[in-house]
């Protein structure tokens, strides 16, 4: 017995001094709070507030600073000049993408968001392309969001000024306008199979910005055996490839491969030009996977961003009717706004911009990894460290917007009033891994809030503070406080 206690504590011994030896093997990473074997600098980051946490030590540490998420160090990076210059200026080296524990077992590296190397550039290229063939963010896709947004403002009409949880109507709108481009059709909203899906979503994203998911992100290989609602996001995933699969077999029993439908349709023509191509990456788990990234990615954080700039309206009305005020002289009440509209409206441009910065929805970004060993700001980061470059702390730059932590649509006015834009808003990323659905998401926003806004008078019968509105700051996802609102119908 004593021989066996003996090798155990040798073992352990081994392990922790490997670990922390580990720890300080390169010398020359930039500074940070000192790690512990096993743990790394966990104890630094308060239970269930990740952001928050890591907010804080940029006011420590500086702009570049190293954390331990147990053995393995991640670059955090703070500010607009030092995020432009990694991922803008030096796209190149920080392009790659680093590890994302709550969806890595799903997705296996294969796909678009979490993959790396050739496979994530031909799957980029070939998605962009798509997309854009299918009027992704161009003028011949508006009508859909124009139809979609029309849908939503006859369904607040039904509750004839009664207050409602804005939240499964929005997901459902938002989530048709990708639906009739990944699937060539939209969804009844009283459909049990698409609200089942939309479930799905959401509850991946809460789980991923829970206490849970936060832990799994920063201790994987500890948070992989301890049992707990962290483990469930994989059947979550595994349930909507499971309904992809589905709509990827209906689609092979009517393709036409001189006329693709949508984007299913176009990956199943490309399978079948490369089936004899021995290194091709268009085979069915990148279809499942690629389109399970792009149906997660545009469902949950557009209409999120919407239900948070309802909420923000509701606590400014004096907001609320100056967009009123340019959708009555430019649009007026005749007909559906268009994307056009947005060049003669600097006010709607303005506050849409502000709502995307202040919500920050996506405050941590998705992490990043360097392609190549790199001299940064005096500091060495080696091949293969993860990179957090905090798209939270580029939009609370003090030296980007006067006022960072309030609400303020001048960040984004000129003196005279005209639209100005503003680099540092950075809510689809930047750089080589913005997200391919930037342009089609800024279109739905605009359509969307002046559709509602065009119909509807927005109040609540709560009384909103500066912290109801204010981001919580705490894991992959910020959203708004559940509330309330009714939709009192306009007469212009």
């Amino acid at each position: 017995m004593d021989i066996t206690w003996m090798g155990i504590l040798i073992l352990l011994f081994l392990f922790i001094y490997s670990t922390w030896d580990n720890f300080y093997r390169n010398r020359n990473l930039p500074p940070g709070p000192t790690p512990l074997p096993l743990i790394g600098t966990l104890l630094h980051i308060t239970r269930g507030r990740l952001v928050e946490s890591l907010m804080k030590l940029w006011d420590q540490y500086g702009s570049v600073y190293t954390l331990y998420f147990g053995s393995r160090p991640v670059v955090v990076l703070c500010g607009y000049e030092t995020v432009k210059e990694a991922l803008i200026d030096r796209g190149e080296e920080f392009g790659a993408r680093g590890r994302f524990p709550v969806l890595e077992r799903f997705t296996q590296g294969y796909g678009l968001s979490l993959a790396n190397g050739e496979r994530w550039k031909i799957m980029r290229i070939f998605t962009v392309k798509t997309l854009k063939s299918f009027g992704f963010g161009k003028k011949s896709n508006e009508w859909k969001i124009q139809k979609e947004a029309q849908c939503i403002v006859e369904e607040f009409r039904k509750f004839d000024g009664h207050p409602l949880d804005p939240t499964k109507k929005l997901m459902d709108a938002f989530s048709n306008v990708l639906c009739s481009i990944i699937f060539g059709n939209r969804f009844e909203y009283k459909d049990e199979r698409f609200a089942k899906l939309l479930d799905i979503v959401a509850e991946c994203f809460q789980l991923a910005s829970s206490t849970w998911g936060q832990l799994q992100s920063i201790l994987p290989s500890l948070m992989d055996h301890i049992p707990g609602p962290h483990h469930r996001i994989i059947q979550l995933c595994e349930e909507l490839a499971e309904f992809i699969h589905e709509r990827v077999k209906v689609s092979q029993k009517s393709l036409d491969p001189s006329s693709p439908r949508h984007f299913i349709d176009s990956f199943l023509i490309k399978m079948e030009e490369e089936k004899n191509v021995s290194d091709t990456e268009f085979y069915l788990r990148n279809l499942l996977v690629t389109t399970h990234n792009l149906f997660m990615a545009g469902t949950e954080t557009v209409s999120t961003t919407m239900r948070y700039g309802l909420l923000i309206l509701l606590k400014y009305p004096e907001v609320q009717a100056k967009i009123h005020e340019e959708i009555d002289r430019v649009i007026g009440c005749d007909r559906v706004p268009c994307f056009d509209d947005r060049e003669q409206m600097p006010y709607t441009q303005a506050v849409i911009h502000e709502i995307q910065r202040f919500c920050d929805i996506s405050p941590m970004n998705v992490p990043h990894m360097v392609t190549k060993n790199v001299s940064f700001r005096g500091f060495h980061i080696p091949k293969g460290t993860e990179i957090y470059p905090l798209l939270c702390t580029v939009h609370r730059d003090p030296k980007q917007f006067a006022s960072p932590w309030k609400f303020n649509p001048n960040h984004f006015l000129e003196e005279n009033g005209k639209f100005k834009r503003n680099d540092a808003m950075m809510a689809f990323s930047a750089g080589k891994r913005i997200c391919p659905g930037e342009n089609v998401a800024r279109m739905e926003l605009f359509i969307f809030l002046t559709t509602i806004l065009q119909s509807f008078t927005l109040v609540s019968q709560t009384k909103l503070t500066e912290d109801d509105i204010a981001p919580k700051m705490q894991g992959f996802l910020n959203g708004p406080i559940d509330f309330e609102l009714s939709f009192l119908p306009r007469s212009i």
